[in-house]
């Protein structure tokens, strides 16, 4: 079955910048909605960013404004491009892969496939 491997994580100090990357390990053959979620230690996961194939994207309020949600060239790729990044934002960082219509806030629910995580530490 075809998963999300994530990379582009690590640790880097307040106001700081980190690009997230993710790609299919697998073959996926439909053009998928892809997101990103977050866990940070002792809470729940929560939505991220999204792009749906129409390019249309969606960000947390949290996020908006400081990262950016993209598409690589390859099929079901994508791009988290994190700038002026805060120690709240601290979390494991998780790919998701869509087959249907996503919501603006999207649930964890309406993704069929999930990366690993990747650590993203901000320090102050």
């Amino acid at each position: 079955q075809a998963q999300l491997v994530e990379s582009g994580g690590g640790l880097v100090q307040a106001g700081g910048s980190l690009r997230l990357s993710c790609a299919p390990s697998g073959r996926i053959f439909s053009t998928l909605n892809m997101g990103w979620f977050r866990q940070a230690p002792g809470k729940e996961r929560e939505f991220v960013a999204a792009i749906e194939r129409s390019g249309s994207t969606y960000y947390a309020d949290s996020v908006k404004g400081r990262f950016t949600i993209s598409r690589g060239n390859a099929q079901n790729t994508v791009y988290l491009q994190m700038n002026s990044l805060k120690p709240e934002d601290t979390a494991v960082y998780y790919c998701a892969a869509a087959l249907f219509t996503i919501s603006p806030r999207a649930t964890e629910g309406e993704f069929n496939y999930w990366g690993q995580g990747t650590q993203v530490t901000v320090s102050s």
